[in-house]
């Protein structure tokens, strides 16, 4: 490219000793037009090793889910408890008790708070749509409660909060206060937006062969899917 540059001043320095104008129009445009696919090969191959790098990542990544959850903490209520009941986690990883809800954390922040995890993925909500029967607003004021007494009690620690898990149609029919479950998770995901919290959102996770007869807790072979898409999102 260097060599092109060099002629085409040499053409205009002929220009000038002649006096005879001579069209450089062509020399330029061939220039541009190098630079352009210069640029282009330069960006596919940066594309390129940046895709190596991360298949090299993932086959490299032979860690066992327990392993990848060894500093983070799962806490929740009774559809959380699958992961220690099916031993999909360790136990030191799940903090988690059946009809679990928003008020009254106080005895699992302190379990918590006595793991002192680097990461904690809470996941809330079942249970407090029934107690609060439609009223996102108390159920978002009961969440930021909770977010903030463990930002106190270990401030060192990242928060991710999971979207709550859609229900079968049959227990909607039994508990029609599921009927307001999309408005809740849109709650749950404007309250991290403003809190500069993590959102989780497993919305499209959860397909029909993974519920259980009761159309609200999962089967084991869900708790995998779920712990990869956690981890996938907090990088552990």
């Amino acid at each position: 490219m260097a060599a092109l540059f060099v002629i085409i001043m040499a053409v205009e320095g002929i220009e000038n000793l002649t006096k005879k104008k001579v069209d450089i129009t062509e020399g330029i445009q061939f220039i541009s037009q190098a630079e352009a696919a210069e640029v282009t090969a330069i960006e596919t191959k940066i594309q390129n090793l940046e895709a190596q790098e991360k298949e090299e990542e993932q086959a490299e990544d032979t860690r066992s889910i327990k392993e990848v959850f060894t500093s983070a903490v799962v806490m929740g209520d009774s559809i959380t408890a699958g992961f220690s009941e099916y031993d999909i986690l360790n136990a030191s990883s799940v903090v988690a008790q059946i009809g679990a809800g928003l008020e009254g954390a106080e005895e699992p922040i302190q379990q918590l708070k006595e793991i002192n995890p680097q990461v904690v993925f809470l996941s809330y909500g079942m249970n407090d749509i029934i107690s609060t029967q439609g009223d996102t607003d108390t159920f978002v004021e009961n969440y930021k409660n909770v977010i903030k007494q463990m930002q106190k009690d270990i401030p060192n620690m990242k928060i991710f909060v999971n979207s709550i898990f859609p229900v079968q149609r049959q227990e909607i029919e039994k508990e029609p206060a599921f009927e307001h479950l999309e408005a809740y998770n849109e709650a749950l995901r404007e309250m991290c937006d403003k809190q500069q919290i993590a959102y989780v959102d497993n919305t499209e996770l959860v397909a029909e062969r993974y519920y259980e007869e009761d159309g609200v807790h999962l089967k084991p072979d869900f708790y995998p899917v779920w712990a990869q898409r956690m981890a996938e999102v907090a990088s552990l």
